[in-house]
């Protein structure tokens, strides 16, 4: 049986992961921040699912929860480590509040390269190797190559994430460790919830007129939402994949998506998503 090791498995993606890891045979320990998650994903997963409570930010507990790993795996090692937890923020740039912008860097990006440097041993990154190569699965986004008005917190993270799965898989090559990036447009999972929330203040200020419908904003995008299986199935298919591409998009529209990877240009998106954007707030503050 070999191990894999999940972050943020609560919800969404990670627990669509577990779930189908397990269906493939898999022991799985997953990532979550409350002891009631724990229990409640133990009775949902059964023998072959072993939680463990840490925050990514968190670097005490994450060493504890090594400690831990190392002494169920008795001498084998993880087959892949999937970095999933991570969340969004948003809000305009011009104020936004720096500690916010620190929290979202230390969850999306610090966190990563934490549970990262904590687990790899147990990929094999040593000479000689103590366990054969395991693979990373960093979970990005298409934010990671387009970047949203008001959710240029989140996509600076994910730009970050992306160039440091690029520089790991460089760097892990002498031990045969590979690094997959999975970018997600919207997925179907709770996070929507939370990305509606945006805080009042910014109503204030002189986008308010382009905010006012946020949530409906928000809505209309998770209208595209993929379900969480295809990300699983697709870090599925990473895994066992022997030489997989060092990116997947995973949405709807993904020829779209390509589109503004590759082909379109920065003047053009920006006049596509700034379209009408003036008029709009000149309107709403002559109300």
């Amino acid at each position: 049986m070999e191990n894999i090791l999940i972050t943020g498995v609560s919800t969404g993606i990670g627990y669509d992961a577990v779930k189908l890891f397990l269906e493939k045979g898999y022991f799985v320990f997953g990532s979550v921040r409350k002891q009631a998650d724990a229990d409640r994903l133990k009775n949902d997963f059964g023998k072959n699912f072993h939680p463990l409570i840490f925050d990514v930010c968190d670097q005490e507990a994450i060493n504890q929860s090594v400690s831990e790993v190392k002494k169920i795996l008795d001498g084998k090692g993880i087959s892949c480590l999937v970095n999933n937890a991570g969340y969004a923020v948003n809000g305009p740039l011009q104020h936004l509040d720096i500690k916010d912008l620190h929290q979202q860097f230390d969850v999306n990006v610090y966190g990563v390269l934490r549970v990262v440097q904590a687990f790899l041993p147990f990929l094999g990154a040593q000479i000689p190797a103590k366990y054969p190569p395991g693979k990373i699965i960093n979970i990005s986004s298409v934010s990671g190559f387009v970047t949203a008005p008001f959710l240029g917190a989140y996509a600076m993270s994910k730009y970050a994430l992306e160039s440091m799965s690029d520089a790991l898989r460089r760097e892990l090559f002498i031990y045969d460790i590979d690094v997959v990036i999975m970018e997600p447009g919207a997925v179907s999972t709770d996070i929507w919830d939370k990305a509606k929330y945006l805080d009042p203040k910014y109503l204030d200020t002189d986008y308010g007129p382009l905010l006012k419908n946020w949530e409906r904003t928000v809505g209309n995008t998770e209208k595209n939402a993929v379900p969480p299986r295809d990300v699983s199935e697709k870090i599925y298919s990473s895994l066992i994949q022997k030489r997989p591409a060092t990116r997947y998009i995973i949405a709807k529209k993904k020829m779209i998506m390509r589109l503004v990877k590759y082909v379109f240009s920065d003047r053009f998106l920006d006049k596509q998503i700034t379209k009408n954007f003036k008029a709009r707030v000149k309107k709403g503050h002559e109300v």
